[in-house]
């Protein structure tokens, strides 16, 4: 009985090596990757930014999807090279929250009618813009609270069989926290663009886009970048 169990065991081991999953191509491209021993500070022209906001269906990342997305890339001074604009149709629209629609006036009607793409499309758009605007260097993505439109772009990526890793640096710029070493730590963005003196992003939902978000955080970034009155 002993001996039989042990067979069944070691045939239910090689069963589930059989089907074990194979580690994603993305993966081992990053693992593959050369190590960057260069640094903003000792090579500034190997470097750029690419500020980023993300329009979604909500706040859940894999349950609630991108609607829109919005980069402009920068050299690390804030002057803009390149942008992109992006409107996504998610593929569960049924899921928007009403919250989030108030904010970025989401809707299916309207994004036919506006050119929107699938996600799969919009991956390899950003792979080529990518491409086109960073050449060989290397770029630090910026963001807004970026931990939710990093959470996001994660999510759409590895739907497609990449990681955001590929296209952008391991360390990124949230630019509340970069405020908050400044001594400006109100945190909501109309609040910070008032202590900056520049224009806050519109609240409209027929114009609040992730280029408006992007834009934003440009004008937010070269703010900080002077001098700040004590």
């Amino acid at each position: 009985m002993l001996k039989a169990i042990r067979g069944l065991s070691l045939q239910c081991l090689l069963l589930c090596s059989t089907f074990a999953v194979a580690t994603p191509a993305f993966v081992e491209a990053l693992e593959k990757a050369p190590f960057i021993s260069t640094t903003p500070s000792s090579n500034p022209e190997e470097w750029l930014l690419a500020h980023i906001d993300v329009e979604t269906t909500g706040l859940v990342a894999r349950y609630h999807e991108i609607v829109d997305i919005g980069i402009i890339m920068t050299d690390l001074k804030g002057k803009e090279l390149d942008r992109i604009f992006l409107r996504i149709m998610p593929d569960h629209p049924e899921r928007s929250q009403p919250g989030a629609v108030a904010v970025n006036g989401f809707s299916v009607e309207r994004w036919q009618s506006q050119g929107s793409i699938s996600s799969a499309t919009a991956v390899n758009k950003l792979f080529d813009f990518h491409r086109r605007s960073a050449r060989e260097k290397h770029v630090i993505l910026v963001g807004y609270n970026a931990w939710f439109d990093i959470t996001f772009l994660d999510e759409m990526f590895r739907r497609q069989g990449k990681s955001w890793r590929e296209l952008y640096y391991y360390f990124v710029l949230d630019l509340p926290s970069m405020a908050w070493s400044l001594g400006l730590q109100d945190l909501n963005g109309r609040d910070i663009s008032n202590i900056l003196g520049i224009t806050p992003e519109t609240t409209d939902p027929l114009e609040h886009t992730g280029m408006t978000g992007a834009e934003f955080n440009a004008r937010v970034y070269r703010a900080m970048l002077q001098p700040q009155k004590k």
